[in-house]
Formats: structure tokens, C-alpha cells, sequence
């Protein structure tokens, strides 16, 4: 098949090693993070925050979250050219959803009048939250979804990414406490140009499942 989505999805990969020497232009950045910002979600919740780590001081504090575990990725950190935190916000509220309904209003999405009716699909939330008021499992599905056009994106600018994660949370947490200020993040992504010298995933064919063993047309 010839189009160029596919083309994207076939060259992209998840590099193994960075070169360290080469940083993502500042325009392609801006391209790639309205992208994530423009990313859909459940009845248009947004319910995430994304951190970029960019100077070699937020580097260090990312680096340092790999104390205890997935020290595997941590070389990452430094030689990409950006890192990006793809936090949720575990207790999405009402008072939260009207941040959303008042800017479609701002936009002449909903209508002023219909501000209260616009409310009707957070019963979309109320479904997704348990007693305590956490609705971490249904607000970090979101996130994936801007991850995904997130790698879909970097491809199409020809930056190279590798999804992780192999993050801790829970240093994450710690780390970058005032940033997040009580997201989590549970997943990032790493962004630059591979090390052509040593980068072996960058080699490899593509391997995929067939088609008639994944999809069914009825």
C-alpha cells in the first residue's frame, strides 16, 4: 500500500540511541507540541498535563529519576534532544470539565445559554470514577491516545522518538512535584535523531501481525 500515512507508520520506529550532537529545531518542536495539544479525548476532557524537559538542568532532574529502576532508559535522557512527560490528572471533577465547556464558549463552540446542558456529558466521568473520586484508569487511557499522535507526528517531521514506560512514577512525582502539582505521569516520550553508528533498532525490518489475523470486516 502507497500513501503517506502509511509511509510514516512504516519508517518510524523506536530508537535504541540517540546522537547526542543533534537537537530537534525550535520550529519542529512547536509543530509537534500543538499537535499533542490539538490530540482528542474523551468528550473533549483534556484531562493531562505535558511537561517538555529541554535544558541540561530539567535533564538532570529527569536523569535522576532513574535512582531505582529502568536504568535501561536513562541515557536516553541526555543524549535526545527533548523528553516529554504525558501526565493525567487522577481526580477529574466537574470544576475541571468547566475549564473546558467556558473556553468552548470563549471558541463559539457551545452557545452561553447552553452552558449548563453543555454539563450533560461529564455523566461520562461520573461512570469512570469510584467512590473516592479516582478516575485514574479512565484519565491515563487519554494520555495514550496523545501519545500515540504524538509518535505519529514526530514521524511526519522526521524527528525520532521512543516511547517509554520504563519511567518511576513515583520519583517522577517527587522530582517534579510543582510542576505536575498532583498529575501523574506514568509514561514519557524521548525525542531527537537516532545514532546512526549504533542505533541497531534503526536497522531492523518492520514486523507486524497480518492483517486477517488482527482485523475482522463484517
Amino acid at each position: 500500500m502507497t500513501h503517506p500515512i502509511i509511509t510514516d507508520l512504516k519508517t518510524r520506529y523506536t530508537a535504541k540511541k540517540y546522537d547526542k550532537t543533534k537537537r530537534v529545531p525550535a520550529e519542529d518542536l512547536a509543530v509537534l507540541i500543538e499537535a499533542i495539544r490539538l490530540s482528542p479525548s474523551s468528550i473533549n476532557s483534556q484531562p493531562w498535563k505535558f511537561i517538555v524537559i529541554e535544558s541540561d538542568q530539567a535533564k538532570e532532574r529527569m536523569h535522576r529519576t532513574f535512582e531505582n529502576k529502568f536504568q535501561f532508559n536513562q541515557p536516553h535522557i541526555k543524549a535526545a534532544s527533548h523528553t516529554i512527560l504525558f501526565a493525567y490528572n487522577p481526580t477529574y471533577t466537574r470544576d475541571d470539565y468547566a475549564q473546558v465547556i467556558d473556553t468552548d464558549i470563549k471558541n463559539g463552540r457551545t452557545p452561553k445559554e447552553n452552558r449548563e446542558q453543555a454539563f450533560g456529558a461529564f455523566a461520562f466521568v461520573d461512570l469512570n470514577t469510584d467512590d473516592n473520586g479516582n478516575n485514574a484508569a479512565w484519565t491515563k487511557a487519554q494520555t495514550y491516545i496523545a501519545l500515540g499522535n504524538a509518535m505519529h507526528a514526530a514521524a511526519r517531521l522526521g524527528i525520532d522518538s521512543t516511547p517509554m514506560e520504563g519511567v518511576d512514577s513515583q520519583l517522577i512525582g517527587e522530582e517534579f512535584k510543582h510542576e505536575l502539582n498532583g498529575y501523574i505521569c506514568d509514561v514519557a516520550m524521548v525525542i531527537g535523531y537516532h545514532d546512526s553508528s549504533e542505533d541497531y533498532n534503526a536497522t531492523l525490518p518492520k514486523s507486524r501481525l497480518e492483517k486477517e489475523q488482527i482485523v475482522d470486516v463484517l
